[in-house]
């Protein structure tokens, strides 16, 4: 694992590749690629941010782990490609879009669109162990995601954080409300959806806020 990420993220971000815990995690991450069957495939590990460069963000949503099925994951949180049928979560954020703006459902998981419009997929763990859930945490990846939401906390004004769950909420607690805007629902999962992600109305409040702000909104 090289790691060859875009330009403007390399700018923001030098200083993380060079800490010992980033170089532990790149020893990680080659051996379990050499050693195991690992989602997504290594060329689109860094994929959000390739996608979604540092100066176009205008959205956060984060996720917490890849998908780790057959061909599912694809670096984008959430997203699947276009062959792929739509996993359940993302069903639900569909769902929703549909309800808030009245966009029919689109016949592909595949959000390439969205980063391409500045909003970055960000996962907390950006690989794992086919089908081992959760087998990439606490090597590494939480510090540099931790980076990477402080970075464009700290660097950006007006941006959208989207924050589903108790998890995502918790890695952006330290986001500064008042240069952005943070918006925080239950989980698009079907264990969770129901007790408050349907009807968040997240995607019609963030266009508002990037319209007020002077900024394009995203066509969801």
């Amino acid at each position: 694992m090289n790691v060859k990420i875009e330009e403007s993220w390399q700018n923001v971000l030098q200083d993380e590749f060079e800490k010992p815990y980033f170089k532990n995690l790149v020893s990680f991450v080659k051996d379990e690629y050499t050693s195991q069957k690992v989602y997504p495939a290594g060329n689109q590990i860094f994929k959000a941010f390739e996608m979604c460069p540092f100066d176009e963000v205008k959205v956060v949503i984060l996720g917490q782990d890849p998908y780790h099925g057959p061909n599912q994951a694809n670096g984008l949180a959430f997203s699947v490609s276009d062959t792929v049928r739509t996993p359940p979560s993302l069903i639900n954020i569909f769902k929703e879009i549909k309800s808030d703006l009245g966009k029919d459902v689109p016949a592909t998981g595949n959000l390439e669109r969205w980063a391409k419009q500045g909003v970055l997929l960000l996962n907390a763990t950006l690989t794992v162990r086919a089908g081992n859930a959760g087998s990439h945490q606490k090597k590494g990846w939480e510090e540099f995601t931790d980076a990477v939401v402080q970075k464009v906390n700290e660097k950006k004004e007006n941006v959208v954080f989207m924050l589903w769950g108790a998890y995502a909420q918790k890695k952006g607690a330290f986001i500064d409300e008042r240069k952005h805007l943070v918006l925080k629902s239950a989980h698009p999962s079907p264990f969770a959806a129901d007790r408050g992600f349907f009807g968040n109305r997240h995607f019609s409040k963030a266009n508002n806020y990037l319209v007020d702000n002077g900024k394009e909104p995203i066509d969801w």
